[in-house]
């Protein structure tokens, strides 16, 4: 492992961040969580919490520092169609203000958590994690993208039952790229990829900012 690093993170008592922050914290990595007032006691011991709010980059961003990574990890709760509004208002809002904050921080690496596409469905959720993800790469950030579709886990399983589908459909040449593009990963494969981006900053030892995108084939 390369020496622990110094974490910003929001998000942290999500879905993922509350798996992730005690790996990272076990490895020896130094955590900031950015949180609302009253949510500090879901972290572990250890980790340093920042009160603020992640739609408000004002209250959290001359705290940032001394990070050196930055992982964002905020957005809608079990996404649907039907919270596109929610999509630009909360997701989009709030990894906007984070970029900006980690370039006003000088981050050297930035970990985004987007999503899987194209796809189908979900094109409002896509099209604003694509508009993050394009404004990630205009920043000049050493940037680390990471598209999972579904996360299976605790409270998330129902696609489990698609997966005979998934099977067949990678299986098969028309549908194999989309098949696998698309997939289900797990919420171990999740934690492991972005320990794994954390310990490896892409292009810090060139001091070139670079962008990274690992898709779901690369998160199994």
């Amino acid at each position: 492992m390369s020496s622990p690093r110094h974490v910003f993170i929001t998000g942290g008592t999500g879905y993922l961040g509350r798996h992730l922050i005690p790996v990272l914290a076990k490895r020896g990595h130094l955590i900031r969580a950015l949180v609302r007032p009253g949510s500090e006691k879901k972290l572990p011991s250890g980790v340093i919490s920042i009160l603020g709010d992640p739609l408000d980059k004002s209250s959290y961003a001359d705290r940032v520092r001394p990070s050196d990574t930055f992982i964002h990890l905020v957005g809608v709760s079990r996404p649907s169609p039907a919270k596109a509004d929610q999509f630009r208002q909360i997701d989009r809002v709030s990894a906007m203000l984070a970029i900006e904050a980690a370039v006003e921080s000088d981050i050297s690496h930035f970990v985004y958590l987007s999503v899987a596409h194209p796809a189908p469905v979900m094109k409002a959720y896509i099209s604003v994690r694509t508009e993050c993800e394009d404004f990630l790469c205009s920043s000049g950030l050493n940037t680390t993208i990471v598209r999972p579709w579904y996360v299976l886990g605790p409270g998330h399983g129902w696609p489990q039952v698609l997966l005979p589908i998934y099977w067949v459909c990678e299986l098969l040449p028309a549908t194999r790229e989309g098949a696998r593009r698309l997939g289900l990963v797990t919420i171990d494969q999740m934690v492991g990829t972005l320990t794994w981006a954390v310990e490896n900053p892409q292009g810090l030892e060139e001091g070139n900012s670079s962008v990274r995108v690992l898709e779901v084939p690369q998160i199994r």
